[in-house]
């Protein structure tokens, strides 16, 4: 399986260690966080319901920080040579791709 990402945000390692931690998000999570306004508090935008069978369809993506930015973020840590040599820039598309290895009995 192979999935499109985009750079959201690149920490330092927290304890001073030699690596960085690589903030992902999906090319449509990144889309519509860029259309929802910000607030003065720095959370995303207000989910505004017409009705409350509306409601009850974006519960849960309420409920889990979907709306903020903190939501729907993947996380890598890669040390400092791989950073460097990636050359990686917040905004960057990248690429995961997770593949199963075949395994010969148990």
């Amino acid at each position: 399986m192979k999935k499109e990402f985009i750079v959201v945000r690149i920490d330092a390692s927290p304890d001073g260690a030699p690596y960085v931690v690589v903030s992902l998000s999906t090319s449509k999570d990144f889309r519509e966080q860029q259309s929802t306004p910000m607030s003065p508090f720095g959370q995303g935008g207000v989910m505004g319901f017409t009705n409350m069978d509306d409601m009850v369809k974006n519960l849960n993506k309420m409920l889990s920080g979907g709306m903020g930015q903190a939501g729907g973020l993947t996380s890598i840590k890669l040390d400092m040579h791989e950073y460097k040599e990636m050359n990686l820039a917040v905004g960057d598309k990248v690429y995961l791709e997770i593949t199963k290895s075949e395994s010969l009995g148990v």
